[in-house]
């Protein structure tokens, strides 16, 4: 006989189907694991034995073979615990082999039995409800399954509880889904004195999702406003909130099965590896730039990165994904960030204040400086200088306006553009291209000429001549003007790097 039970085996954001055969047969005594596992999965063998033995069970003495199935895709994670547990009872008749044919079962097994969490639940519970199947799981992730609708979960604490609920002796509570939260903490624009190019060139960010460089001298004020940008942007649809937390369940970050409408917020060192930003290692996981997917992926201290791991940046900042290929799988990760980045002007960061400035100024600037290359610079919208705060600043009352004010904004320009965009599969000014780029931010006449002038004398490439059209339109939705105008344009490229030879 083989008792078979559904499982899943992951590749990015992709649930696929895989089935876990338990045959005993005659023979010498074994328990063999095939169909590529990895060491984790090998290791189940002890953790099952071991899970067993604490419920008072044995294992027959008979030749076990497991095998999971397709055998050519490859099996990692220690998910694959509690389905071959359940095949194994299945097997030995302990189980109703067709009671466990309608469920996707994963999580971790303990050598007390507890079942343990283990990444990529809510992912394996959407792919049950594809199949109209249930989901088998751990206790602790129920709250995540559950945000699958129309999905039976059975949220298991150990192999105990889960036996004596099929045998109906003490059936499991439901699951319910987890609190969806939105939390709008963190600094407030009003402590932020002075600067008011840059608090504006943040605002535009929000409102369109552009990237922002900031570039001035130490203590400016230049981290505290990026800490300040997710205060200002709308929480996450529900749509989007589903789509940050699939990202989140695969990597593992998802607590006690809470949703959050907060868009995500990263902060990588600047010695991230380029796994670490991108995504990669030996068992593929997302880097920072899929776990700042739909939010804010924030790099201080730019030119301190290693220019290939910020190289590596440039195609998930156009796509919005990001592919790491490896020679057995094609792993793919949504990666819609907006970035933002802060910069000194130079190693010691005083160039334009010839009190402070080194003895190689400047050319201890254009080094730095140099560690950037420009098609990654060509890729950020708004370029934005931040003076040094002044004495007078610092003593002054706080603004008026601080991130509630800014946020009411901001809100009304994406509601503008989620309106313009419905149907287009775009969110925001920022994703526009083509021909829909072109229907909607082509300014006046008089907005026209400008621009080709601009783009003439600033030398912008075609990705630039773009981008600023994007960032106009994002600053007439601002406005509340229906087209753009000569004087978006001309704001749009007051925040344009100019090129080195122009």
């Amino acid at each position: 006989m083989v008792a078979r039970v559904a499982t899943v085996a992951f590749l990015g954001l992709e649930a696929r189907a895989v089935e876990v055969q338990v045959q005993l047969s005659a023979g010498v005594p074994a328990f063999v694991v095939v169909g590529l596992p990895d060491k984790a999965v090998a290791e189940s063998r002890e953790r099952v034995r071991a899970a067993l033995t604490a419920i008072g069970l044995a294992l027959p003495p008979r030749r076990i073979t497991v095998n999971l199935s397709p055998a050519d895709l490859p099996k990692e994670g220690s998910h694959y615990d509690l389905p071959i547990a359940l095949g194994l009872l299945g097997a030995m008749g302990i189980v109703d082999a067709e009671t466990l044919a309608g469920f996707v079962v994963v999580g971790e097994l303990g050598l007390d039995g507890r079942v343990a969490p283990s990444p990529g639940v809510l992912l394996a519970a959407l792919h049950a409800g594809e199949h109209e199947l249930g989901l088998i799981c751990p206790a602790v992730q129920g709250p995540e399954a559950a945000w699958a609708a129309s999905v039976e979960v059975i949220a298991a604490p150990d192999l105990l509880a889960l036996l004596n609920h099929f045998k109906g002796s003490a059936p499991l509570p439901p699951a319910r889904p987890g609190e969806a939260r939105f939390d709008a903490g963190g600094p407030d624009l009003r402590q932020v004195k002075g600067q008011e190019t840059a608090r504006r060139a943040l605002e535009i960010a929000a409102a369109g999702g552009h990237n922002l460089l900031m570039s001035g001298p130490p203590g400016a004020g230049k981290s505290l406003m990026a800490a300040c940008l997710p205060g200002i942007l709308p929480p996450l649809t529900p749509a989007e909130a589903l789509e940050v937390s699939m990202v989140k369940s695969v990597a593992g970050e998802l607590g006690d099965g809470a949703m959050s409408r907060n868009r995500p917020f990263r902060s990588p060192h600047h010695s991230a590896s380029m796994a670490a930003l991108v995504g990669g290692g030996l068992r593929v996981r997302p880097g920072e730039v899929s776990l700042a997917h739909l939010g804010v992926l924030f790099l201080d201290e730019l030119p301190e990165f290693q220019r290939a791991v910020l190289d590596s940046l440039r195609q998930p900042i156009e796509t919005g994904k990001v592919t790491v290929a490896r020679a057995n799988a094609h792993v793919t990760f949504p990666a819609r960030v907006q970035l933002v980045a802060a910069m000194n002007p130079c190693r010691c960061g005083h160039l334009g204040d010839p009190a402070l400035a080194c003895a190689r100024a400047p050319k201890c600037a254009a080094d730095y400086q140099s560690r950037l290359s420009g098609p990654l610079l060509d890729r950020i919208d708004l370029h934005v200088e931040v003076a040094a705060v002044s004495a007078a600043d610092l003593v002054l009352p706080p603004p008026t306006e601080g991130s509630a004010e800014v946020a009411t904004r901001v809100a009304d320009a994406r509601a503008i553009q989620t309106a313009r965009y419905a149907g287009q599969g775009v969110r925001t000014n920022a994703e526009a291209d083509g021909d829909l780029l072109d229907a909607v931010a082509q300014p006046d006449e008089a907005g026209r000429r400008l621009l080709a002038q601009a783009a003439e004398a600033m030398r912008l490439s075609a990705r630039g001549y773009h981008r600023v059209l994007r960032v106009s339109r994002t600053i007439a939705d601002l406005a509340g003007a229906e087209a753009v105008g000569r004087v978006h344009v001309a704001e749009a490229l007051s925040y344009r790097r100019r090129s080195p030879t122009a």
